[in-house]
């Protein structure tokens, strides 16, 4: 499938990019960086607005006394060319081969992930694992006929077991809500082209490792010095050639005038106003935010529909330890309902350069949220002797080789897709739509759980329909095989193929918070 097939048949009519002209871009994500990147390429003058003191978005890389540390792993792999191209073209030598080791944390047993027969019929038990086998059979002959919620989703292509033992613990933890309350397109997006049948026929070698499964990929690449490398040189190269990225200021307000945004009034971290007149608006700020913003105010209608739409939170504890070589894992998924922590990072084992004193390790305990509840509003000290104790309890560190922590919280991490929100994000699209200077990218700026690579790629096409080409944005990652043949439509009418873009060809992700076991993407995965 092509993205030429994906597209809308009325393609949404957006205001041509002249050289010279302004381009205010919000938010210093992937997104907003690649489509200031793509602009200026374009003979844009661009203008970043960044309403924190870190570019990256979720894709940052925090610093806490030398050590550097993701907020979630993202790993750096795609069968997109244009993306693949830009990581090359920005990161040059600073991009190293990380090998993956993945595991899962059940019932006091660590199961590989990617599944792994031997290793889970013998960490499950031959008895359970019959039972497995068998409700997949069930779920095979009679399917549940609808398929409108996570649960009857992922039942009907694993069956009842492995979902309850593995699926659904790990996912209600990310959330927050129950299983039955998150549509069955998050599923579809997230746990792509996979069953149970063609995890076991992996895992017992009975067939070729198939390169359209995403999730079952053995080796990555990443950024010497992590993600937020990869967009510390973007903003630079970006400022180098002419642009402004400007920190710690946040858009307020979008003035639209006859019917486009004709300016931004945003907000330092001193609380004094600051206007943004351009030609082209982008907004990769979630789409609640950007409806509050709107001057003037939506009708009541649409207003209600941004409100509706709600996001998940996370927070990560990084903790130094006196110790190396504590586990080989990249990452570990908790699914024990017994402790809060749903991932464990295990820094030095993405790259050694993170970590500034030999003879540590850092390891990321990462703990899903809503801001403002318990855990989001606990004092630091308490959630680095939470994370303490967890990691003890789990055997993987003893308490007492943890020298030092620090916590980094990040707000809307994750637009939710419950049961409401299609409802509400289809209303406010029939009022932004016809703005056509004004262009939504990104994971929050389409309430999208995209990979890095995907919210890469919208700010990608619409800086290409700027330039004449007709891509449908809210396309990308919403069908199966989407992205195993990419080909994009370039300003000047030809195609690009992105097969063979990426070094490896099992697989297509861009970051590394997985939410579901067995080959498939964990709630959480961040590429």
């Amino acid at each position: 499938m092509t993205i030429g097939e994906e597209e809308s048949p009325r393609p949404r009519e957006v205001d041509r990019l002249e050289p010279g002209q302004h381009a205010v871009v919000v938010g210093g994500g992937p997104a907003g960086l690649t489509a200031a990147y793509m602009l200026q390429q374009a003979g844009a003058k661009v203008t970043v607005l960044e309403g924190t003191d870190m570019v990256g978005g979720i894709s940052q890389t925090a610093t806490y006394k030398g050590y550097r540390f993701d907020i979630g792993g993202h790993r750096f792999f795609t069968k997109i060319g244009p993306v693949q191209k830009m990581w090359e073209e920005v990161l040059g030598d600073q991009f190293i081969r990380v090998p993956r080791l993945s595991r899962i944390f059940y019932d006091g047993s660590f199961f590989d992930y990617p599944l792994k027969a031997r290793n889970a019929l013998s960490g499950l038990g031959l008895f359970r694992a019959i039972a497995i086998v068998l409700s997949y059979a069930k779920a095979q002959v009679r399917p549940n006929p609808v398929e409108e919620n996570f649960e009857q989703w992922v039942t009907n292509r694993f069956g009842k077991k492995l979902y309850e033992i593995f699926f659904k613990t790990y996912t209600e933890k990310v959330w927050g809500i129950p299983c039955t309350e998150i549509r069955a397109e998050w599923a579809a997006q997230r746990i792509q082209n996979l069953s149970l049948g063609k995890a076991i026929l992996n895992a017992a070698s009975m067939t070729r490792r198939s390169t359209k499964i995403k999730s079952l990929i053995d080796e990555f690449s990443y950024p010497r010095l992590g993600p937020g490398q990869m967009w510390e040189l973007t903003r630079d190269k970006i400022v180098e050639r002419g642009g402004e990225v400007v920190m710690n200021t946040k858009a307020k307000k979008h003035l639209v005038v006859d019917g486009r945004v004709r300016a931004i009034v945003a907000e330092d971290a001193s609380g004094a106003e600051r206007t943004f007149e351009g030609e082209h608006f982008v907004s990769s700020m979630p789409v609640r935010s950007l409806v509050r913003s709107l001057d003037p105010t939506p009708p009541p209608d649409i207003v209600a529909s941004g409100e509706g739409l709600r996001y998940r939170d996370f927070l990560v504890v990084a903790l130094i330890c006196d110790a190396e070589d504590l586990f080989p894992d990249n990452w570990i998924y908790i699914h024990s309902t017994g402790v809060k922590v749903g991932r464990i990072q295990n820094f030095n084992n993405w790259s050694k350069a993170m970590v500034p004193e030999a003879g540590r390790t850092c390891v990321g305990m990462e703990y899903f949220c809503f801001e403002g509840d318990g855990t989001w509003t606990s004092p630091d000290e308490e959630l680095i002797e939470l994370a303490k104790k967890e990691i003890d309890e789990l055997g993987l560190v003893n308490k007492e080789l943890i020298a030092d922590g620090t916590v980094v919280r990040m707000p809307k991490a994750y637009p939710i897709y419950d049961a409401a929100y299609r409802d509400h994000l289809d209303k406010v699209r029939t009022f932004l739509d016809p703005i056509s200077n004004l262009h939504l990218v990104g994971r929050n700026g389409l309430h999208k759980y995209n990979n890095q690579d995907h919210s890469m790629l919208t700010s990608m096409m619409v800086a290409w329909n700027m330039q004449g080409a007709q891509h449908d944005i809210w396309a990308v990652n919403t069908d199966f095989e989407y992205h195993e043949e990419q080909r994009v439509e370039t300003p000047s009418g030809d195609e690009r193929s992105a097969d063979g873009a990426a070094t490896d060809e099992d697989g297509s992700e861009g970051e590394s918070s997985e939410p579901a076991p067995v080959a498939a993407k964990q709630p959480g995965d961040e590429t």
